[in-house]
């Protein structure tokens, strides 16, 4: 009955530790020459430009309905107009930011997690090391770089992009100009909304670019561990995600950023 108990605790702990060990790695081998510039720009293009629609899509989506939803409850008060300033203000601080972040765990975690798999179960990444290549400088460090980078610009661009479905929102309960819409949005946001947010996507593409290339890295048992693993790269940045926006929350709060 003890093992029953104590060996999932084992192993979320020896998991989170080889993912610490990783990504220390990632920090001592990812920022020394020589770089793989091709392959950061190839990888920032396939994670950042090819998930530009379902954002976009997506964003545009959030934007529109917690404006519709949000209408009746103002109405109720009287305070429609306050509507582009709390809807701004919810979307750029917590909704755009985190639902991005789960979008690209599922679309680019995967993604990640199962290439380098294949390669690992096909024995690619040993032929590369053979090769004088090193491999996880030219599959891990530009993948997660890529995911660093590239997570931020697609926040600010879901954050464009849903305001503009927010602005669509308004409108179907009434008539809001353009330049009304947005002087109300930019007159309430500050830069104590604005800079958490982009800080805390920057961690949240470290997070997904790093256990999925932990996960497709440490791939066993064939062509079923490869789906094993990306499955595993979306679970758990997932969770991760919500952890690191908790702590974001917490440190805000203690910085007055909120």
């Amino acid at each position: 009955m003890e093992n029953v108990f104590t060996r999932p605790i084992r192993n979320f702990l020896n998991e989170a530790g080889e993912i610490s060990m990783f990504s220390w790695r990632f920090l001592k081998e990812g920022f020394k020459p020589p770089y793989e510039y091709g392959e950061l720009l190839r990888q920032s293009f396939e994670i950042g430009y090819r998930s530009i629609p379902l954002v976009a899509f997506t964003a545009f989506i959030m934007g529109l309905v917690i404006t519709i939803q949000s209408h009746p409850a103002l109405e109720v008060f009287g305070a429609e107009s306050w509507l582009p300033s709390i809807v701004s203000e919810s979307l750029v601080r917590e909704i755009t930011p985190v639902i991005t972040a789960l979008i690209c765990a599922g679309k680019v975690g995967s993604s990640i997690g199962a290439e380098i798999g294949s390669m690992k179960v096909t024995e690619q990444i040993d032929a590369m090391e053979v090769s004088g290549t090193n491999p996880f400088k030219f599959l891990v460090a530009t993948r997660v770089l890529s995911t660093t980078l590239m997570l931020p610009l697609l926040v600010i661009f879901g954050d464009v992009v849903a305001l503009y479905g927010g602005y669509l929102g308004v409108n179907m309960k009434g008539v809001t100009s353009m330049h009304l819409f947005w002087t109300q949005v930019f007159n309430k946001l500050t830069f104590g909304d604005v800079f958490p947010s982009v800080i805390k996507s920057v961690f949240f593409g470290f997070v997904i670019g790093i256990i999925g290339s932990y996960k497709g890295y440490t791939t066993t048992n064939g062509t079923e561990g490869v789906g094993r693993s990306a499955n595993a790269a979306v679970v758990i940045s997932s969770f991760v995600i919500f952890i690191v926006d908790l702590l974001a929350a917490q440190i805000a709060d203690l910085l007055h950023l909120t």
